[in-house]
C-alpha cells in the first residue's frame, strides 16, 4: 500500500477518536450534544483537508482537460444511485426474511437525532462523510486490496471493514453490500468521484426522507413493514 494511503487511513481513524481529546473539558460544557456535533463537523473537515493534501497529485489529475469525461461520470452516478438503492432494498428484505432483523438502523436514527438538534451536522452526513469514506474505504483500502486479489474478495473485505467502522453489526449485510456496489462503481469507471457522488446522493436522500417525517411516524412505519413481512413469510 502506498505510504500516502496509509496516512489517509491513519487520518481517518485519528479523526474518529479525536473526541477523546475533549474529554477533560466535558464537565465545563453546558450543551454536550451541540458540542459533540460541532466537534464532529470540525474534525471531519480538518481530516478531509489533510486527506486531500496526501493525495493532492491524484486530485490534480482530475482537473486535467484530457481526462475529463463528464457525461460518463453523470451517467454512472445516476445508474449507481439506483443500483445502490436496489441493493440496499434487497439487503433489507434478506435481513428481515432470513435473519428476522427489523428494518431501520439505530446508527442512522442516532445521526438523524443529532441532525435535528444541530442542522449543520447534515454537512457531515451528506458531504464530508461520503467524500472522506470513499477516499479511505474505496480508494485506499479497496484499491490496495484489488491489486492483490480478485474483485469479489477485495470488495467484500473492504465492504466488511466499511460496515464494522459504522458500528452497526446488526445491519452488517446492508453496509457490506452497499460498500461492494461503491467498489464496483469505482472499478467500472476508474474514478473515485463516481462512488463519492452516489454516496453523497444516497445519504442526502436518506436525510431528506428522515427529516421530512416525524420520528414517531417513522417508527410506526418500520413496525408496519416488519409486521407485513412477518405475515408474508408466515412468522
Amino acid at each position: 500500500m502506498p505510504r500516502k494511503y496509509i496516512y489517509l487511513i491513519i487520518t481517518y481513524f485519528a479523526m474518529q477518536f479525536s473526541i477523546f481529546l475533549a474529554m477533560p473539558f466535558v464537565p465545563y460544557i453546558d450543551d454536550l450534544d451541540t458540542f459533540q456535533a460541532n466537534w464532529s463537523i470540525a474534525s471531519f473537515a480538518i481530516a478531509l483537508i489533510i486527506s486531500i493534501y496526501f493525495i493532492r497529485d491524484e486530485v490534480q489529475d482530475f482537473f486535467q482537460t484530457q481526462h475529463k469525461k463528464i457525461g460518463t461520470i453523470i451517467l454512472w452516478s445516476v445508474l449507481g444511485f439506483f443500483l445502490v438503492m436496489i441493493t440496499q432494498g434487497v439487503a433489507v428484505v434478506i435481513e428481515m426474511v432470513v435473519f428476522r432483523i427489523p428494518p431501520g438502523s439505530e446508527n442512522t436514527m442516532e445521526l438523524m437525532d443529532v441532525a435535528r438538534q444541530t442542522p449543520l451536522f447534515i454537512v457531515i452526513i451528506s458531504i464530508l462523510g461520503p467524500i472522506l469514506e470513499e477516499l479511505v474505504f474505496r480508494k485506499a483500502i479497496f484499491g490496495s486490496l484489488y491489486k492483490r486479489m480478485n474483485f469479489f474478495f477485495a470488495a467484500l473485505l473492504s465492504g466488511f471493514i466499511f460496515a464494522a467502522v459504522h458500528n452497526d453489526f446488526e445491519h452488517l449485510l446492508i453496509y457490506t453490500s452497499v460498500g461492494m456496489v461503491f467498489a464496483f462503481l469505482y472499478v467500472e469507471t476508474k474514478r473515485i468521484l463516481v462512488p463519492i457522488i452516489v454516496h453523497m446522493s444516497m445519504n442526502t436522500f436518506a436525510v431528506v426522507g428522515q427529516l421530512s417525517v416525524d420520528p414517531e411516524e417513522i417508527e410506526q412505519q418500520m413496525d408496519q413493514i416488519q409486521e407485513l413481512m412477518m405475515i408474508l413469510i408466515g412468522g
